[in-house]
């Protein structure tokens, strides 16, 4: 069942096409940001800035969907989540922290990576991330979900790479959602009456970056872009295991690379 209302912490792409479908279905949705300019109109805004105490309380809702990218601060998500703990006048009955398989930056093993595996973050915001995700759990029990490669419309990086003939690490493990898919995931877990606490966004099939810029060059009608040497120690990328997610959401819509950048680049002008 739909929440009634949704506070969306964090508004872009993400949390926009979520509020949309969320409205769609007869919820009511709160969007708070630093301004106005970008809420929907058929969203409520709260105009406010997080990275400071919140003047005035929120207003009670049924979920919370936080989609923030993270800060300069190690203790952005922390300072931000307890600012909104402060605001609310009860916690809302279902929150769900959207973070990112980046904290998985420090593994380099040959099989699938699942959510029973711990993070191992080594960079400053990969460990910001699960200190935001271990905050969301402590004040909001919190689901938790792990999105990798979100990409769609407007999210179109690699296909300009392609068009652009530059080079790229053919042998890198990658993984990716279709941002409609990732959203649906989002969407569900906000109604499931037991959702995993924890949840990989990743679709059917993990590939070589060069699988993928092979398959994109192929269907634009150009020259696959040239193989560039990882650097020394890089990260040569992770295969992560998406069977819960699968679980929960069944058939995707675009459950492989292939299907999802053909439609981009059919729908191309």
């Amino acid at each position: 069942m739909t929440p009634g209302r949704t506070l969306l912490v964090g508004s872009g792409k993400v949390g926009t096409r979520l509020g949309e479908r969320l409205v769609a279905a007869g919820g009511e949705v709160v969007a708070i940001r630093r301004t106005a300019a970008g809420i929907r109109p058929t969203f409520t805004p709260l105009v406010a800035d997080l990275a400071a105490p919140l003047d005035t309380p929120l207003p009670a809702v049924d979920a919370m969907v936080v989609t923030l990218p993270p800060g300069d601060d190690p203790r952005f998500y922390r300072d931000v989540l307890a600012r909104l703990a402060d605001a609310l006048p009860a916690a809302p009955a279902r929150a769900v922290f959207v973070s990112s398989t980046r904290v998985f930056e420090g593994w380099d093993v040959g099989r699938p990576l699942d959510e029973d595996d711990e993070p191992r973050p080594d960079s400053e915001r990969g460990e910001q991330l699960v200190d935001g995700e271990r905050a969301a759990v402590e004040l909001f029990d919190a689901v938790v979900v792990r999105p990798a490669g979100i990409y769609g419309p407007g999210r179109e990086r690699l296909i300009r790479q392609v068009l652009a003939g530059e080079a790229v690490d053919y042998d890198r493990r990658t993984n990716r959602i279709h941002e409609v898919d990732l959203v649906r995931a989002i969407e569900l877990l906000l109604s499931a009456d037991e959702p995993p606490a924890l949840l990989h966004g990743v679709d059917r099939r993990p590939a070589t970056l060069g699988e993928v810029v092979a398959f994109i060059a192929d269907r634009l009608g150009v020259d696959a872009p040239p193989r560039a040497e990882p650097r020394p120690g890089a990260d040569r990328g992770k295969v992560l295991d998406g069977s819960r997610l699968a679980a929960l959401v069944g058939e995707l819509e675009f459950p492989t690379f292939a299907e999802g950048y053909g439609r981009m680049i059919a729908d191309r002008p």
